[in-house]
């Protein structure tokens, strides 16, 4: 880690040895649990969606709206989830959710009906967008600055880990056409994530933000140790707080929040509009495209699943030593290359030779392979730490749900588009976009690694170009 020269003015560089990261480590770790329900109930759906509209018979909108319905939810339980960290905590609005994860999943089992079915999805998604607000929050708040990086994306590497659980779930229940398992099977899980995160500790920055300065203390001393670096870390907090404005006024009265803001909306927008979830919803029907059988559509997703969780895996390992821009400019520029030649291949008509669809299959695994090493984690990562700290649950609030509703956009649109426009345009559209993306963290991404929150904020504060903070951080030993 790179130490400022002017740690007066940035706040001071706290370092931590590595029992008392593996203190705080353990705890954002069961935080990070909950990114296995997220995945779980993203994958499912792959595979239940034709099950479904088998038994209630669902039309082409039918079926989009049946993955939409998820994600308006989504975007609206970011926005509850916001307004219950900031009153009453992270934690609490992890318990909250993870109550919503055991239900939602029950009531979808059951559902008897297209309508029904419909209300338990919404109910699922409004827990599944609280937790992506949440948890990333509350990570970013107790992990110290050299190992933030690597916590945040083990949230990403457990939504890995779900979604390739839900594909596996998916093939072997599909033998018994049992969707209701498929979607059940998500409650399981959260009953565990309920019982751990009821031990989970407050936030220190939510406590000192509500004057409660002793379990702040204590706290901090439990994942710090040292009482040095408990105090450090607590003034730096506390200088901070005290320039603090709140939520929306801060963002409405200071351009430096509302430009953090804008490049948070448009990396999560970038995120989703890379085409992903277009490819995790509809794994199948692509598979389908690219001329394999129903064997292949049933389990070709458990390979993409296991191409993600690796890919995750790796970034998880590099992102705090490569650092966050090199991994998105990368991540973007294959993406696209690999967008680009399935697109160019479903123009050529798809012969049915099999070593063309291998290769148009090769071209998927690729593409996933670097949404999981680059867009996935590093955004989530980037949009909790570039925010500052006053406001910072308005702004997270906007930009996760920002995610969600690009999501619902792709996701809702997908099959109309390849009926309208034809899977060739769709996915140059795509190539396209992702070249677009991998302009703009060129021009507008800064890299934050190695920096505390109060020296990203401090530097933004002060009218440091996005594209310039950290500079000097990583500029001087």
């Amino acid at each position: 880690m790179h130490r400022q020269r002017d740690d007066a003015e940035t706040g001071p560089t706290i370092r931590h040895g590595p029992v008392l990261r593996g203190r705080a480590g353990l705890i954002g770790g069961l935080a990070a649990l909950s990114g296995i329900l997220f995945g779980l109930d993203t994958g499912v759906m792959s595979g239940a969606l034709d099950l479904i509209t088998q038994e209630f018979v669902l039309s082409d909108f039918q079926r989009e709206s049946m993955v939409g319905v998820m994600l308006l939810g989504a975007a609206m339980g970011v926005l509850g989830a916001a307004w219950l960290s900031h009153r009453c905590g992270r934690k609490r609005t992890l318990v909250l959710t993870a109550a919503l994860f055991v239900v939602g999943p029950l009531l979808c089992a059951e559902a008897t009906s297209y309508r029904s079915l419909m209300l338990a999805r919404l109910l699922l998604g409004l827990a599944t967008g609280a937790t992506t607000f949440a948890t990333p929050l509350y990570i970013a708040e107790i992990a110290d600055s050299g190992r933030r990086g690597a916590m945040i994306l083990g949230y990403q590497l457990m939504i890995s880990c779900g979604l390739l659980a839900a594909f596996v779930s998916d093939g072997l229940f599909s033998y018994f056409g049992g969707w209701r398992w498929m979607l059940g099977v998500v409650g399981f899980p959260g009953l565990v994530f309920m019982m751990g995160v009821l031990f989970l500790p407050p936030s220190p920055r939510w406590l000192l933000a509500q004057g409660r300065e002793r379990d702040a203390r204590r706290v901090l001393i439990e994942l710090r140790g040292l009482p040095r670096l408990v105090m450090a870390e607590r003034n730096a907090i506390m200088a901070r707080l005290a320039a603090r404005r709140d939520g929306i006024g801060s963002f409405m009265k200071d351009p430096n929040c509302r430009r953090a803001m804008w490049l948070a909306v448009g990396l999560q927008v970038a995120q989703q509009f890379s085409g992903i979830n277009a490819v995790l919803y509809y794994a199948p029907y692509i598979i389908g495209l690219a001329g394999y059988g129903h064997y292949v559509q049933v389990w070709g997703p458990v390979g993409i699943g296991i191409i993600n969780l690796l890919s995750t895996c790796i970034a998880t390992t590099c992102v705090d030593r490569i650092g966050r821009r090199p991994m998105l400019i990368g991540g973007f520029a294959v993406m696209a290359l690999a967008m680009g030649a399935q697109a160019a291949m479903v123009a050529g008509g798809m012969p049915p030779m099999p070593g063309m669809r291998l290769l148009m299959g090769v071209f998927m695994l690729v593409f996933v392979a670097a949404f999981a090493f680059a867009a996935g984690p590093l955004t989530w990562l980037l949009c909790a730490e570039i925010l500052p700290l006053r406001g910072r649950e308005f702004g997270m609030a906007c930009s996760t749900c920002a995610n969600w509703v690009a999501n619902m956009l792709v996701s809702a649109t997908f099959l109309t588009g390849l009926e309208i426009l034809g899977a060739d345009r769709v996915l140059w559209g795509y190539a396209g976009l992702n070249a677009v993306f991998m302009v703009m963290v060129l021009l507008r991404v800064p890299e934050t690694r190695g920096m505390t929150l109060e020296q990203i904020e401090v530097e933004l504060m002060r009218g440091t170009p996005l594209r310039a903070l950290g500079t000097r951080a990583h500029s001087r030993v």
